[in-house]
């Protein structure tokens, strides 16, 4: 437990420093990933331009000056050991050339371990260790030996890997840790290659319950290479192998492939590990992408047996892709059928309230007429109530003097039969004057006919033209010609009543009104309407 501890602090002590400049979200991460796939031919233009260079220099070399040569060839080497496998190949077959022409067998041997290197990242394990056991470490500086047993320890482990058996795979792993302890043996004290070779190990042996503290250690406190970087990112995810530390393996390949792609490292394993935990957690998009990526990577380094494990997923992960996408499609077009049916929906709605609207309105437009209909008719009615009161009491008046002057003649013509005086009731009969009247009811009438309608002449006249238009002399309120249409307009249109109350026949009553209609500004048929319009102006106030 003591010793967990200090460990457990120095992981994430450590984990943050090596995540400094990127975001500890892995959504962050993976977005910070992608953009940067998106600048790789900017960094492989710049190793492009780093490598004309020193192809330059070289060709500018003197053919003699083997020195010059096998130094160059040794910085492309170093180029394109883990960018390009031909071009690489192609260098250290100069260095193996310039080294057999000096007879510097220290060199001789110094090229094949890179030859070595290189066919092992190939793939090619046969003549990985074909080349390999043809160097004499007697003739090996401490340095190249350091090299020589890190990558012989690598070959081994490699080779396990790929026989993956009960047979074989013991054994090579057991060679594996011996050469890698050698290696240890040989590497200077808290150096990059002793803690890198000290995690290592922590992986081949299985201790990886708990994050290296020597890879903690690196990433912490040394400065190292984008190159360098990857590589113990990459070696660190290997300690979060649990299913709960997905998150964090996720991060550490994520910022392991940022490196490498910074690097122009096309010799990678960080984004192919992290296209299979995409996958494995089932973020199949990224996974497709990343995964792609490394099988572009491995056939742009050619590096063949990464080609093999990359083609043995890319197929699963692609046809998941697939039916991700069709998933999508099928949610897509479910959506859009939805929101297609709830829009028709919406639209026929819609169409039914509109419909149900414009019949409420055209309902509402004819209780408005029938409002405006009964509103005249309530006018109207009004108006003949008023008039009717008018002309009740005017009659009543009238009915009630003639009245008294029959009940005074009665009397009187009773008292004079009393008395036997005959000649005299001749008398009284002759007294009373028809003519006069008449001429009173109709001055009577003429005058509460103007005070309900004070307009009826001006009205009257306004539809006859000017040579035709009917006015009162001084002496009179309404001739004969007002008097007929101001009976109609109280509402006696039948000829004979109107011609008893005048007093005339009825073709004459009939003449008077054909002879003025004839003569009017509208329609005969109209002329009617227009006296029932005129209006009666003393009405009682409405509420």
């Amino acid at each position: 437990m003591r010793i967990f501890l200090p460990t457990f602090f120095l992981v994430f002590f450590g984990y943050f420093a090596f995540s400094a400049g990127s975001s500890v979200k892995t959504d962050s991460l993976l977005t910070e990933l992608k953009n940067e796939l998106t600048k790789k031919k900017v960094y492989d233009g710049q190793k492009e331009a780093r490598i004309k260079n020193l192809k330059d220099r070289l060709s500018a070399t003197s053919k003699i000056n083997y020195s010059s040569q096998y130094d160059i060839c040794g910085k492309l080497y170093e180029e394109y050991k883990v960018y390009q496998f031909d071009s690489a190949y192609v260098y250290t077959q100069k260095l193996l050339t310039i080294s057999n022409i000096i007879h510097d067998v220290p060199k001789q041997y110094e090229s094949r371990i890179k030859l070595g290197f290189i066919l092992l990242s190939s793939g090619m394990f046969k003549e990985t260790f074909d080349c390999l056991n043809q160097i004499n470490t007697h003739f090996l500086n401490d340095s190249s030996k350091l090299e020589y047993y890190g990558l012989k320890s690598r070959a081994y482990a490699d080779l396990a890997d790929y026989n993956n058996d009960t047979n074989y795979s013991p054994n090579d792993n057991a060679l594996s840790l011996k050469y890698l302890d050698s290696a240890i043996t040989l590497s200077k004290p808290n150096s990059f290659d002793m803690l890198y070779y000290l995690g290592d190990r922590q992986i081949r042996t299985g201790q990886n319950q708990h994050p290296s503290p020597y890879y903690i250690k690196l990433l912490a406190h040394y400065n190292l290479t984008a190159h360098q970087r990857a590589m113990i990112a990459t070696g660190l995810s290997f300690f979060y192998s649990d299913i709960y530390q997905g998150d964090d393996r996720t991060k550490l390949l994520a910022i392991g492939a940022i490196n490498d792609i910074r690097s122009s490292t096309k010799e990678t394993l960080a984004i192919f590990k992290l296209g299979q935990q995409l996958y494995q957690d089932g973020n199949i998009k990224d996974a497709y992408i990343f995964i792609q990526q490394a099988m572009d990577d491995a056939q742009y380094y050619g590096a063949r047996l990464r080609k093999i494990k990359i083609g043995a997923v890319l197929p699963m992960v692609a046809a998941q892709k697939i039916i991700t996408t069709e998933n999508e499609k099928n949610r897509f077009l479910l959506y859009f059928l939805s929101i297609a049916v709830i829009a028709i929906l919406i639209t026929l709605i819609s169409f039914i309230v509109f419909i149900q609207l414009k019949r409420l309105k055209a309902k509402e437009k004819i209780i408005e007429e029938k409002n405006v209909q009964l509103e005249k008719i309530n006018d109207r009615l009004t108006e003949d109530t008023h008039i009717k009161e008018e002309y009740i009491g005017y009659f009543f008046n009238v009915i009630s003097g003639y009245i008294l002057k029959l009940e005074k003649l009665k009397r009187n013509i009773e008292r004079k039969l009393t008395i036997k005086k005959y000649d005299d009731i001749l008398l009284s009969v002759n007294e009373i004057n028809i003519k006069k009247e008449r001429e009173t009811l109709f001055y009577t009438f003429d005058h509460i006919f103007l005070k309900i309608f004070p307009n009826f002449i001006t009205v009257f006249n306004s539809l006859l033209k000017k040579e035709d238009q009917i006015w009162p002399k001084d002496h009179e309120v309404l001739n004969t010609d007002l008097r007929i249409f101001a009976l109609m307009r109280l509402g006696i249109n039948d000829n004979e009543t109107i011609a008893n109350i005048l007093e005339y026949s009825v073709n004459t009553i009939y003449v008077y009104k054909m002879r003025i209609k004839a003569k009017a500004l509208v329609p005969s048929e109209q002329f009617d309407h227009k006296i029932m319009a005129i209006k009666a102006v003393d009405l009682p106030n409405k509420s």
